[in-house]
């Protein structure tokens, strides 16, 4: 038989009860952003050394930034691949 705990409630309340929900978002947040970043890079045919150049920074860092699974990324580096990429970088609390 279903657990009727969770009933009516919504999926984040779930989380929030596992106490998991802030790293659920998290780790859904970084693979939005890295979806983005390699999509903007396809569409303008940049390669990951093109884009690590015009970051001033590392392949190794790139590739960090393009994996969905790292969430250690900075805002510098979120800030410099929209440069890179002819785009502005928003952060916002909602």
């Amino acid at each position: 038989m279903m657990d009727e705990k969770h009933l009516g409630s919504n999926f984040d309340d779930f989380l929030n009860e596992e106490g998991i929900l802030a790293e659920t978002e998290a780790v859904a947040i970084k693979r939005v952003i890295a979806y983005q970043v390699a999509q903007l890079m396809e569409d303008q045919n940049l390669t990951k050394t093109e884009m690590a150049e015009r970051m001033k920074t590392s392949r190794a860092a790139l590739n960090r930034l393009l994996d969905p699974a790292n969430k250690s990324v900075t805002l510098q580096t979120l800030e410099s691949a929209a440069l890179a990429l002819e785009k502005r970088l928003r952060v916002e609390f909602v």
